[in-house]
């Protein structure tokens, strides 16, 4: 009979090599793409998304970040679920090209891995004047300034990065390269793909909580996670081209339904579109002199119609319309303001629509009238009762009238209306060759 094989060093070896499968098994890593504006769609998902790392007991949650900046509260709330996190979470600002601006620097500064790939750049952090109706206070300026520079030196002290560096961000608003950013303590690598991130962080030990972590990236399954239909339509809102469009549709539409009373569809899209771009707009820096001035633009493209002043209102409309559209929205950020592609569209187009109103307008009061007492001169009937000074009756444009002429004329001649007055008719007899 055969010797027992199972030793208790080979049980010992089995289940260490169980051991290592069921972990590179159970090892996941949580990775979610974050582009554009930092608003409350962003940064619902953002919090969703750590969420279900911590659930599911995920390694760590990487988050390829591409941001121009965006709102000041949900930029917070974002950094405060990353420092409560439970997981290691780690922004990769990617791909090559990419940025993370203003709230973008906030946000990177708080991970507890920073990572950026080649050709991107992170800072230029300063706050941006939130709704702006006139140039802003001094003192509520400064104040918010050194809210913002206290709050990103204690992000930056927390995570062990640089502190004078992240003051600067946000009072000279500084930008660093990726690598400027590596080489002064910025950030923590440069990694060129994310899987080199991966591969980098494989390891490290990062401090969640109280708690020190070792991260196990090396092998480990990633899941993929990107915003449902609900948050990418909220999120696109948030795009200060979109807004503008929308912007722009609502007052049309509003102008249209009170210029053809009973028309309801131009003035329920028009509201619809108004509601979300004010919606879009509270996650944007809006100046309120650029509203006013495309509302002014609008008045005078009405006075014009109106008041048929042959385009002297609509050049001063398309005027206000056009310096509206490039103040709307006050950030030095290009990409937080309206593309010079989309705002000369539009106000062409706007331009062309009264404008063309403002031509038919005239041509129809240059045309002769249709309807009315001027509208019955001209017409022709006949009559049905002998005309004569005194009077008689006519059938003219469809209807029975009273009637009287300068002569007798004969039942069933044919005559031509050449005045009104009231309800008699003067009329001529028509000859026929």
């Amino acid at each position: 009979m055969r010797g027992n094989l199972i030793t208790p060093s080979l049980i010992a070896t089995l289940i260490w090599a169980l051991g290592l499968t069921i972990t590179s098994i159970s090892a996941e890593i949580i990775v979610a793409p974050v582009d554009g504006v930092i608003g409350p769609a962003s940064a619902r998902f953002m919090v969703q998304v750590i969420d279900r790392a911590e659930q599911s007991g995920a390694e760590c949650v990487v988050f390829e970040l591409d941001t121009p900046g965006g709102l000041d509260e949900s930029m917070r709330l974002v950094i405060k679920r990353i420092l409560s996190a439970k997981v290691p979470v780690v922004i990769y600002v990617s791909p090559s090209g990419a940025r993370a601006a203003s709230a973008g620097a906030f946000i990177t500064m708080a991970a507890h891995v920073a990572a950026m790939a080649p050709g991107t750049t992170i800072g230029a952090a300063h706050p941006v004047n939130i709704m702006a109706l006139k140039p802003p206070d001094t003192n509520l300026t400064a104040k918010i300034e050194n809210d913002a520079a206290a709050y990103i030196r204690a992000i930056a002290e927390k995570r062990h990065r640089n502190v004078e560096w992240a003051e600067r961000t946000v009072k000279e608003s500084v930008a660093l390269s990726e690598t400027e950013a590596l080489a002064s303590n910025v950030v923590d690598l440069v990694a060129a793909s994310l899987d080199a991130l991966l591969e980098n962080i494989h390891g490290r030990n990062v401090s969640v909580g109280d708690d020190v972590r070792t991260l196990n990236t090396r092998g480990a399954r990633i899941a993929r996670v990107a915003m449902n239909w609900r948050d990418r339509f909220l999120a696109t809102l948030a795009n200060p081209n979109v807004a503008y469009v929308l912007f722009m549709l609502g007052l049309l539409g509003i102008y249209f339904e009170f210029a053809t009373p009973g028309t309801i569809g131009p003035g329920a899209v028009g509201a619809i579109c108004l509601i979300l771009a004010f919606f879009a707009f509270q996650t944007l820096s809006v100046n309120y002199a650029g509203v006013l001035l495309i509302g002014l633009a609008i008045v005078l493209f009405v006075l014009d119609i109106k008041a048929a002043t042959y385009g002297v209102l609509t050049a001063g409309g398309l005027v206000a319309m056009f310096i509206g559209s490039v103040m709307l929205f006050d950030t030095p950020v290009s990409t937080l303001r309206v593309s010079m592609h989309v705002v000369i569209p539009v106000v062409l187009a706007t331009g062309l629509f009264f404008v063309l109103g403002a031509w038919l307008s005239l041509r129809a009061l240059r045309r002769k009238p249709t309807t009315g007492d001027a509208g019955l001169v001209g017409l022709e009937g006949d009559v049905r009762t002998a005309v004569t000074p005194q009077g008689g009756r006519v059938f003219v444009a469809g209807t029975h009238w009273s009637a009287f002429s300068k002569e007798v004329i004969p039942q069933g001649s044919p005559v031509r209306v050449i005045g009104v007055h009231g309800l008699v008719l003067e009329v001529e007899p028509v000859v026929r060759n």
